[in-house]
């Protein structure tokens, strides 16, 4: 297969030099659709995983300070503080991160990878509860990951 269409060219970060290092903070969210069953068996602790909300807490934060290592132009900054806040709907749950940095460049990334690796650590956790007869996934979902908020303050 050939991808005739994906422009070849120079890769190269972008060059932070001359910005100045400023107070960075990035809010970001996602949700995970899952059956009423599933939520009642987090929220009972019944899932053969364990506790999946902090198992989840601790992905995201762990995603957030590996950002840079699996997103290829991203820079290593200096992260001063996350947060993830998990809350539990009537249809499935929805996760939001905030992460601050005092650095050149935003932390929209961070914010952003630790919401979805919380949303897949949710659904790796929770998938043997998830599956119909034929091992699939037919309502589970993960939708609207996005960046809420980007806040970019001098110090």
């Amino acid at each position: 297969m050939e991808f005739s269409h994906i422009k070849k060219g120079k890769v190269a970060m972008v060059d932070v030099s001359n910005k100045e290092e400023v107070l960075r903070i990035a809010i970001a969210e996602g949700f995970i659709r899952l059956k009423r069953e599933t939520i009642e068996a987090i929220l009972n602790e019944k899932v053969v995983k364990g506790d999946v909300l902090a198992t989840a807490n601790i992905a995201g934060v762990l995603a957030v300070k590996k950002t840079p290592e699996i997103i290829p132009m991203c820079h290593p900054i200096p992260i001063t503080s996350i947060s993830l806040d998990f809350s539990v709907e009537k249809e499935g749950i929805r996760v939001r991160c905030m992460v601050k940095a005092i650095a050149k460049t935003g932390v929209e990334m961070e914010a952003i990878t630790g919401v979805s690796v919380a949303l897949l650590t949710i659904w790796d956790m929770v998938k043997s509860l998830e599956k119909d007869e034929s091992g699939n996934y037919p309502s589970t979902c993960i939708e609207n990951v996005k960046v809420l908020e980007k806040v970019k303050e001098k110090i």
